[in-house]
């Protein structure tokens, strides 16, 4: 796969931290905590790539505020530099539903890049990784892990809701499924801490 090594990884947010600093940065590194543990756990994934990926998920956020544009920042970042398994990340995870509407948020995007991640994700077929990063993106917040429900929630009460709100989360129960059927126990059995940070 063409993505950076774990040093890498790691150098190119703390870069983007000093660029825009915040709870995106903490969230990203949980994010990659939880895809390496139940990667780890998953017989067709590699832990050590899910956790690259998961670290890399937001970096478009490294060039400041934003809400959509952040998907197609991190997009065009990481094609530039060659890591095109990390780039297609960015565009993928905020969408378990194939559908350019359902993303929680302002869509902050030219009408061209609206266009190129809708296309983009009408034409691939998700892999395992890009569903993997969509569940764990549900499950770090910047304090911790949590059950997807009050992930979810916590989404919807910052950035609204919209028509394709429940079809989305119908989606991210259902990748939560299927990895728990492959691994045969619950996801969260495997992040520390899910109980006390749900219930803060």
């Amino acid at each position: 796969m063409k993505i950076p090594s774990i040093k890498e990884t790691k150098q190119l947010l703390y870069e983007a931290a000093t660029l825009n600093s915040g709870p995106w940065v903490e969230h990203s590194i949980l994010t990659a905590e939880a895809a390496r543990n139940i990667a780890s756990n998953h017989r067709n994934l590699d832990s050590e790539i899910a956790y690259i990926l998961g670290y890399l998920h937001d970096i478009g956020r490294r060039y400041g505020m934003s809400y959509m544009r952040h998907i197609v920042d991190g997009y065009n970042f990481l094609s530039q530099m060659g890591y095109e398994d990390c780039a297609r990340i960015c565009l993928t995870h905020s969408f378990p539903l194939k559908n350019l509407q359902s993303y929680s948020g302002n869509n902050d995007c030219t009408a061209e890049e609206s266009e190129l991640i809708k296309r983009y994700i009408s034409e691939i077929n998700y892999s395992e990784y890009d569903e993997l990063i969509q569940l764990c993106d549900a499950l770090a917040t910047p304090k911790g892990f949590c059950l997807l429900e009050k992930r979810l929630v916590d989404v919807a009460l910052r950035y609204g809701v919209n028509d394709f709100t429940v079809l989305k989360w119908k989606s991210t129960f259902e990748i939560k499924d299927k990895f728990e059927k492959v691994i045969g126990r619950s996801i969260y059995d495997l992040l520390p801490g899910v109980k006390e940070t749900t219930f803060l």
